[in-house]
């Protein structure tokens, strides 16, 4: 039996003295990834330290995966709500590379490992939901992480994960 560490719950990160507005408009977050809606699930960047970023969603009820995802009790699908930490992991790590920005064609994140997804309440349209984030390791071009999603100050969802900063190859 292979044992494995629990996710430990996540303090809110510091404001990042450098950042001089404490909630990063859209225009911002493109600037930091490369996704784009409808496959954006993050609407406001609330902080960013030197070891996390906390953002938040407002869950729309006109979402389109609504309409099939328990229809008359419509859910947001936990795959997304996993989606949203990993796009916070992603503009976090384009502040922590230093202006290596992830909306640089030639680095893509990549999702590498998921592991350890708890998910302990539903998220329904109208909700809107804080995510925080945490550097753990760094090893080479992978980055672990820790994620939690609150609603309403209740968590709904913690996990641990990797990303992986990849470089395009160009020599194709």
């Amino acid at each position: 039996m292979i044992k494995t560490k629990a996710v430990q719950p996540l303090p809110l990160p510091e404001v990042n003295p450098f950042t001089s507005n404490l909630s990063i408009i859209m225009e911002d977050i493109y600037r930091r990834i490369p996704h784009r809606p409808p496959f954006l699930f993050i609407d406001r960047i609330i902080q960013i330290s030197e070891t996390g970023a906390c953002s938040s969603l407002t869950v729309k009820p006109e979402f389109p995966f609504f309409e099939g995802h328990y229809p008359g009790n419509p859910i947001m699908p936990g795959v997304l709500l996993c989606e949203a930490v990993f796009q916070t992991g992603a503009v976090f790590l384009a502040d922590y590379l230093k202006g290596e920005s992830l909306n640089d064609e030639s680095i893509t994140p990549v999702l590498s490992r998921i592991r350890d997804a708890r998910f302990k309440r539903m998220v329904k349209p109208g909700d809107t939901v804080q995510i925080s984030v945490s550097l753990g390791e760094k090893m080479g071009q992978f980055f672990s992480m820790t994620g939690e999603v609150r609603n309403n100050e209740k968590v709904a969802l913690t996990l641990s994960y990797a990303l992986a900063m990849v470089k395009e190859d160009t020599s194709k």
